[in-house]
């Protein structure tokens, strides 16, 4: 297969997520039940 991409696509910078980003996540995480009921796998969000 030829190269089609020119060398400096794919150095690129690394991309670093913001912190009110990172921080959402890991409320949104820490806030996450699951519950497994038989067959069934029931998410609860408790905010």
């Amino acid at each position: 297969m030829a190269k089609i991409y020119p060398q400096e696509a794919l150095k690129g910078s690394r991309i670093l997520p913001k912190k009110e980003t990172i921080l959402f996540l890991l409320n949104y995480s820490k806030a996450l039940n699951i519950l497994k009921v038989g067959k069934m796998s029931i998410e609860i969000l408790a905010n």
